[in-house]
């Protein structure tokens, strides 16, 4: 059979691998809950839903290693929209994680099994590594030449995650290997509720940063990035609701907008200004701001407290903002399946 036989024969069969499905991709993380519904594009994916909302899931996880109920309702409550949304997609493929107040929580079981049955979404707990490995899939497009090293850090609700990169940018497309990785018990919800949300005493946010730091010291130990970075062979990814939050803020935006904020570039000196600003408001202040808002009002302050901890570690000098991550990863990895599974089944046929 010709090459061009072949091409018409499996257009007639329909599409194959990749192009066969709709994708979803959802992460349950402590604070929010964010879906994205994607369909495969010559260069990755467009994007053609997405949800996000803050739900707390991990309100007082830290203290008492259970999920409570209201933080089980609320969650529920958006889980419920984002089924309904890939229901109305015609979604084909899809995965559902949660991070860390379900690996946590005592109850998560019990949860998931709620959820399951309520929802039809079947949750998965992954282990830290895992979510690092994704956050490196949706975030390593904003890694850019020469530096051959990458601080990647994501500041979750419950913990942070920390990757030490290699980039090897001479390679047909730039590839990039996770030399190390740490999970920091340190997030913005947990931080807050040890801390206080609301006005921050400079000598308490002191103190935050210093809890951060004692977690990041035996990290730049093993690994020496500061070396590096007096190479000048470092750059430096942060993804998280903090870092798009001081984007926004630093930016001016009237309101949030991903695609001014996705990838821009923020000196250590602006983000130092930003955080200094933001510090010592009182929380209506900060909830008056329109890329802050009230569901972030209490916790922002912990953000710019690890953001401040891991700029002071390894002082990179500049920060690129990443609004993707473990969402982007995961769609990546549904559809290298799709193509594997559908070329498996050519071989055997």
């Amino acid at each position: 059979m010709t090459g061009a036989v072949q091409h018409r024969a499996a257009a007639a069969a329909g599409p194959e691998g990749r192009w066969a499905h709709t994708y979803a991709a959802l992460d349950l993380g402590t604070n929010n809950c964010r879906l994205l519904v994607a369909r495969p594009t010559r260069d990755g994916f467009r994007v053609i839903d997405a949800f996000s909302r803050i739900v707390r899931l991990g309100e007082g996880v830290s203290t008492t290693g259970r999920l409570s109920p209201a933080a089980m309702d609320r969650t529920l409550d958006a889980l419920g929209v984002c089924a309904r949304k890939m229901r109305r997609r015609g979604v084909t493929r899809v995965r559902a994680i949660a991070t860390e107040a379900c690996r946590r929580a005592e109850n998560r079981v019990e949860f998931f099994a709620r959820v399951y049955d309520e929802t039809g979404i079947a949750l998965t707990a992954i282990a830290t590594e895992e979510e690092a490995g994704l956050a490196l899939a949706g975030c390593a497009p904003l890694f850019e030449p020469p530096a051959r090293y990458a601080v990647l850090f994501d500041i979750g609700g419950g913990s942070t995650q920390v990757l030490w990169v290699r980039v090897d940018h001479d390679a047909p497309r730039a590839t990039s290997e996770v030399l190390a990785s740490v999970s920091l018990p340190c997030g913005v919800v947990t931080l807050s509720e040890t801390f206080g949300g609301d006005r921050i005493a400079p000598e308490v946010y002191a103190a935050m940063v210093g809890h951060v730091a004692e977690h990041l010291a035996p990290f730049e130990d093993a690994q020496r990035i500061a070396h590096a970075i007096d190479a000048g062979d470092v750059q430096m990814v942060g993804t998280s609701g903090t870092v798009t939050t001081l984007a926004g803020v630093l930016l001016d935006l009237p309101r949030y907008e991903r695609a001014r904020v996705d990838g821009v570039r923020l000196g250590f000196a602006e983000v130092d200004t930003v955080i200094q600003r933001l510090a010592v408001l009182d929380y209506a202040s900060r909830a008056a701001h329109p890329c802050i808002g009230r569901e972030r009002a209490d916790l922002v302050v912990a953000g710019c407290a690890i953001l401040d901890a891991i700029c002071r570690a390894w002082p990179v000098g500049r920060l690129r903002v990443g609004d993707r991550g473990l969402r982007e990863g995961i769609l990546h990895a549904l559809m290298a399946d799709a193509d594997a599974e559908a070329v498996a089944a050519s071989g055997a046929a």
